[in-house]
């Protein structure tokens, strides 16, 4: 009689610990990581195409930085407002960084058709396409304005993100591609009026404060800097700002340092990733490596493959 007891009191108490387990199990969740187990993500964005990006991508080349250039295609060649880059130079230099549509003429999208809007788009797209030899599937809103019609006429148009220039000063991860508001333009808002020092001073410092916050942070961070080399210039004081804050980022082990598109491809890899019930198994269908984390465990989802958790 005790031996049937005692034997029903252990089957209890299992059934019981495996549905704690269960429910442990089920509250348990799955964190992003960035590859490499990497907490922090960095973009430089820039627009234009003023000639002004060569000396530009020569200090990112110098600190192992990767830059995303937003490019008005029929503009390339002119001096309309500035110099632009010549188009003949654009695969060259930008060997290792993003090119992306800002559309071929620059104009306030929301101002215009809805068949000039696509013209607009793909017709920089195309031209784009032609001159990089790669697929272009980003883009920057010309003067960061767009609103649900302009979206609406971007659809199919094979534009996988939209940046604007509304900035957040956070470093959430964007929740819709499309409306994607970056952290904070180049220098917050300094050099923005002639000739107020005290402005630019007290900008300066919430400048470098945000890229401290985020260096600081334990949490998953994207930090967005954008905005345009020929705002530069011939001013070796803002030429001198742009290599200190490059500086300052560089060389951490911390940070994903990535095109814009790359960390459109890799969240959604991640959002895609199959997961059993039980969250015992993940399985990978895309071509692009995941990292994860679970119950403080990190998990490597390599690309086309099933692992167990």
């Amino acid at each position: 009689m005790k031996t049937t007891t005692l034997l029903l009191l252990f089957i209890a108490f299992s059934a019981v610990a495996q549905t704690n387990s269960e429910i442990a199990k089920s509250a348990v969740r799955i964190e992003m990581l960035f590859p490499e187990g990497k907490t922090k993500a960095l973009i430089l964005s820039y627009d234009d195409g003023a000639i002004q990006d060569r000396e530009l991508v020569k200090l990112m080349n110098k600190y192992h930085l990767v830059g995303t250039f937003h490019l008005n295609s029929n503009k390339l060649g002119s001096n309309i407002y500035f110099n632009y880059l010549n188009k003949d130079e654009i695969k060259s230099l930008y060997t290792g960084h993003e090119v992306s549509v800002h559309t071929a003429n620059h104009p306030n999208l929301p101002d215009i058709s809805k068949i000039d809007v696509i013209y607009e788009i793909l017709e920089d797209r195309k031209e784009l396409e032609r001159i990089m030899g790669y697929p272009v599937r980003g883009m920057a809103y010309p003067f960061g304005n767009t609103n649900d019609a302009v979206i609406e006429a971007m659809n199919g148009l094979g534009i996988e993100y939209a940046r604007t220039v509304g900035d957040s000063y956070n470093f959430e991860i964007p929740k819709d591609f499309l409306r994607w508001f970056p952290t904070m333009h180049q220098f917050a808002k300094a050099y923005w009026e002639p000739n107020q020092p005290e402005k630019d001073k007290k900008e300066l410092e919430l400048f470098y404060k945000i890229i401290d916050d985020f260096l600081q942070t334990k949490e998953l961070a994207v930090l967005d800097i954008w905005g345009h080399s020929w705002e530069m210039g011939t001013d070796q004081k803002k030429w001198d700002e742009t290599e200190k804050f490059f500086k300052i980022l560089a060389n951490n082990q911390t940070i994903y340092y990535t095109k814009q598109i790359d960390l459109v491809d890799y969240i959604n890899a991640f959002r895609n990733l199959k997961f059993a019930v039980d969250k015992n198994s993940a399985t990978n269908t895309s071509a692009i490596n995941v990292t994860i984390k679970m119950n403080n465990k990190i998990y490597n989802v390599m690309a086309g493959t099933s692992i167990n958790l």
